[in-house]
């Protein structure tokens, strides 16, 4: 399949880009599983964006915005990223409402947006769709893009490596072809070409033991963009939600990895221990509303000193009907699982969530490799830096998609196709996997989550690092070797692409002999001026 534009990943930097470029020639999105199944699907709080005057909070303004996202920062954002990606977010979110976002209107005024207020943020400018933002917007982008013409987006459909000139022996010039692509319901790999190829994949949370992203957050876009010679930095700062349902014994993916946005917090619940105590407040005089690096490590302390396995969020603060009309998702999940949140304070544990860095890019979410593109939580922009402030990824998703797609049009518009096309060979299937090999794939996952909750978490040691990559260097044989070895699945590539992804985290974390921002370590427990810049990775 030939295409102007190959998108890969469906959640909205992936189809906020896909429904712009279509004006301009032929797209093709492809996504590993069903479309909805993506991060944003899955994003409660909301995206942040300080609105026009006379729309915003008092008092706010894109300086305001500027500034707390450069405190959660730790001194590590790129300045020049923050002003252009926040500078840009009004706009963007007209364009949203435009496709058929519902944000919930303000009580006072319909034709205000009701704003929330989350950790780290100075004024409220979340905007929000109950506590299901991310299910509203992933799911009006996609009716937008089915209804879109020029627009073809295929579920199912796995990217296994990128294609460029380079992987096919041509030096004069490395620039993207296209892509290898799993069609799964068939078993078949095809290629998929295209000079213009849009990684948008996500994030990588199903490297850890717990986490509270989907189970397809396999940094599957970071470990391709690697393979073929793209920068990578930043990845050891792999941001902790402070609060996952803790709910021991469940079974099921939602059950074990339930979400209780920041959003909570930010309308008045606080964080307890288990004698009733605030503790946040001994670590930061913001409490419960610190920015999350801080809560996170608040109550990971806490529990390695008080041998508790979980804190508690205070709701009881709130009256029942305030909990069922501003998160009602939130409340009647718990609910199901026996928990009723209006009665009794929730019981929580922090959680991998977010991945702060990426593929290298520039503000248009340009790539070292020619016609290679990243935008979202795959990409390492430099707004985030050593810590993302809450709900400000939906922002750069959808900022950065609008900014990636004005700068192909500059450098690649669609009327001059590239020089020459390289033939491209077919793939080549290894052998069928014996059922009992498939079980060496999910020991080496497990494996490979649980060393990465032990030694490579929220608290991390030179020691548990240096363990933690002799470790991981004997899975990347094992997983190799199976590779190639046997015919692709969903479940080999996602392991291959989890290999990858946590030996990039460890080699960043190790090479950062300081703490700052998420990556924490008790060997070197303070900032240190000269780590004072990026943690950048070059395969070539």
């Amino acid at each position: 399949m030939t295409s102007d534009f190959l998108v890969i990943g469906s959640g909205i930097a992936g189809l906020s880009f896909a429904i712009r470029a279509a004006q301009f020639g032929s797209v093709v999105v492809v996504t590993k599983n069903k479309a909805l199944n993506s991060n944003t699907a899955w994003a409660q709080g909301g995206i942040a964006s300080v609105l026009p005057a006379g729309f915003r909070d008092d008092g706010d303004s894109i300086e305001k915005h500027v500034a707390d996202t450069l405190d959660a920062g730790a001194g590590l954002c790129n300045e020049e990223a923050v002003r252009a990606i926040v500078g840009e977010g009004a706009r963007t979110i007209q364009e949203l409402v435009s496709w058929g976002v519902d944000f919930d209107p303000a009580a006072d005024n319909p034709e205000h947006f009701s704003l929330g207020k989350e950790g780290g943020h100075s004024n409220r400018r979340i905007l929000h769709a109950k506590d299901t933002t991310g299910h509203e917007i992933a799911t009006s982008l996609l009716e937008t893009a089915r209804r879109t013409p020029n627009l073809t987006l295929l579920e199912n459909h796995f990217a296994i490596d990128l294609l460029t000139t380079a992987k096919l022996g041509h030096v004069t010039e490395d620039r993207i072809l296209g892509a290898y692509v799993l069609i799964a319901p068939t078993g078949e790999v095809e290629v998929f070409r295209s000079d213009r190829v849009i990684l948008a994949t996500g994030g990588c949370g199903k490297t850890y033991l717990y986490t509270t992203n989907p189970d397809s957050s396999t940094g599957d876009g970071v470990a391709m963009a690697w393979r073929a010679g793209a920068s990578i930095a930043n990845m050891e700062f792999v941001q902790f939600h402070p609060t996952c349902f803790y709910n021991p014994g469940a079974t099921g993916a939602e059950a074990r990895s339930f979400l209780v946005s920041e959003a909570v917090r930010g309308e008045g619940a606080v964080l307890l221990n288990g004698k009733g105590e605030e503790f946040v407040t001994q670590y930061d005089p913001r409490g419960s509303l610190a920015p999350r690096d801080i809560v996170a490590r608040a109550i990971d302390t806490e529990l390695k000193r008080t041998g508790a396995p979980c804190v508690f969020l205070d709701t009881t603060r709130k009256s029942k009907s305030f909990l069922q009309e501003r998160f009602p998702f939130i409340y009647d999940t718990l609910l199901k699982f026996g928990h009723d949140a209006a009665l009794d304070p929730i019981p929580v544990v922090p959680a991998a969530h977010y991945q702060c860095g990426g593929v290298v890019t520039d503000l248009h979410g340009k790539t070292n490799i020619r016609g290679l593109f990243a935008i979202g939580e795959v990409a390492c922009t430099g707004l985030h830096g050593a810590n993302r402030l809450a709900s400000n990824s939906l922002l750069e998703g959808n900022v950065m998609a609008h900014r990636a797609l004005e700068e192909i049009q500059r450098l690649f518009p669609t009327d001059k196709p590239a020089n020459s096309t390289p033939k491209i060979p077919a793939w080549e299937h290894g052998d069928t996997a014996h059922p009992d090999e498939l079980v060496v794939i999910y020991h080496n996952w497990d494996e490979l989550r649980r060393t990465m909750w032990d030694y490579v978490s929220i608290v991390r040691t030179d020691k548990r690092l240096q363990r933690a990559s002799v470790r991981l260097r004997n899975l990347r044989h094992e997983v190799r070797d199976f590779y190639w070895g046997h015919r692709v699945t969903h479940d080999i590539l996602e392991l291959r692409n989890l290999v990858a992804v946590a030996s990039l985290i460890i080699d960043c974390a190790i090479r950062r002999k300081e703490s700052r921002g998420i990556h924490y370590t008790l060997d070197h427990p303070d900032p240190r001026e000269e780590y004072l810049h990026d943690t950048v990775l070059r395969r070539f």
